[in-house]
């Protein structure tokens, strides 16, 4: 089967499988790759900076008037004033790729006045190619496919990040994930969140979710997961959610159910909700303190 793609959608393919090569020429000696550090346990290689200059030649060869966000550069390259803007991830899971765990991607999306309408999905490990067009479904290499068909989450498998940064609410996290690990088949960390939205797209997870993430960690993977027939939002459910650093993915049954259970830990939900979280936490933390008083005494010692 030959599909008959976007031109847009064809030059992103272009650009993703040659970033594809720098990184799997790479990968053959992953030791040698010269990593720095961004931040604590943010990791940057000399890998993710070639694959994201073959990327943006490739795009601006092609579309000079067209605006550029990547994760390295940001919007050095490209227009400035463009309403399209290619956002890019030029290696989804640099963590995994210096370990040599292979689960990681390069992620591209078009963005038409805020909307993505294009997107490029890569796994150069398994020569996987995930792509979307606005209103033409969700391809994986030359197959359509959907969000899976399981409604409960007592059935569905869930993938999520792990917080890693310096000021990441861990206890939050921990509370998240308890939630979701007692009501589900199982709780998953890939490490990319890119190829986690694929998967829910291609059905292999139920749902997806994380907080702290940037637009080239999503943009690409939320068209995908629309276009298979699944539901991208925040915690709470809002659609416009891409720079909002918190993301949650499913097909339209389950996310419902996540959105009941995750709701009430996102920035937006309303204050009452928050606000009983937070007494939850302290509960949490000093159970003594939140133990009622001890009642009455009863019979010859009771005062009345």
């Amino acid at each position: 089967m030959t599909l008959n793609l976007h031109p847009m959608a064809n030059v992103a393919i272009k650009a993703a499988r040659t970033a594809g090569s720098i990184i799997n020429r790479a990968a053959l000696d992953i030791e040698s790759v010269r990593v720095s550090q961004k931040k604590a346990n943010d990791f940057v290689t000399e890998v993710d900076k070639a694959a994201e200059q073959a990327i943006i030649e490739t795009l601006l060869t092609a579309y000079p008037g067209h605006g550029i966000l990547a994760e390295e550069s940001g919007s050095e390259f490209g227009a400035r004033d463009s309403e399209y803007v290619w956002i890019i991830d030029p290696l989804d899971g640099t963590t995994n790729f210096i370990h040599g765990l292979p689960v990681y991607c390069v992620s591209i999306a078009l963005a038409v006045r805020g909307k993505v309408e294009q997107a490029v999905v890569y796994d150069p490990t398994r020569n996987d190619l995930f792509t979307a067009t606005k209103g033409r479904g969700a391809y994986l290499n030359d197959r359509r496919i959907r969000v899976s068909k399981r409604t409960q989450l007592k059935e569905s498998l869930i993938s999520t990040g792990f917080p890693f940064r310096q000021g990441d609410n861990f206890n939050q996290y921990l509370q998240m994930m308890g939630d979701v690990m007692q009501r589900t088949a199982g709780l998953r960390r890939p490490g990319a969140a890119a190829l986690d939205l694929a998967y829910v797209a291609a059905g292999y997870t139920e749902g997806f979710f994380e907080l702290g993430l940037q637009p080239w960690d999503v943009a690409a993977g939320s068209l995908l997961v629309t276009e298979a027939g699944g539901l991208v939002g925040n915690f709470t459910g809002e659609a416009d959610f891409l720079e909002q650093h918190e993301c949650l993915a499913g097909n339209p049954r389950v996310y419902g159910q996540l959105v009941s259970l995750l709701g009430k830990y996102s920035k937006f939900a309303p204050a009452g909700e928050k606000a009983a979280l937070r007494q939850a936490a302290i509960e949490a933390d000093n159970p003594v303190a939140a133990e009622p008083a001890a009642p009455a005494a009863s019979g010859e010692d009771a005062p009345f």
